[in-house]
């Protein structure tokens, strides 16, 4: 499995969303984790980035909605309520981790 986090310069919630993936690959520690900064909009559109911060998954957005197009912006989440969050839960990203493998 390829990790590989998305960001553009300074974003304001790399870090936690760092920690909870962090917390997500507790007891997995042979997964490397790539980190990219963006810094155009044509890169977003080549790398598959939809929003600062976001994680691909062997190449894939496992939380971008279909048809979302790429974007610099800061990114938001939906919980399991609905509401915004910065980031994905740790659960969340548990979930999404464990697919590819449960495929």
């Amino acid at each position: 499995m390829e990790l590989t986090l998305l960001t553009v310069p300074a974003c304001p919630h790399a870090a936690q969303f760092e920690e909870r993936l962090a917390a997500a690959l507790a007891g997995h520690p042979d997964v490397v984790v790539q980190r990219r900064e963006i810094a155009d909009e044509q890169e977003a559109a080549e790398t598959g980035m939809h929003g600062s911060p976001t994680l691909l998954i062997d190449g894939v957005d496992p939380f971008a909605a279909p048809g979302q197009p790429p974007s610099l912006s800061c990114r938001l989440y939906r919980d399991g309520t609905g509401h915004t969050a910065r980031t994905p839960s740790v659960e969340a990203l548990r979930q999404v981790l464990a697919a590819p493998g449960d495929a």
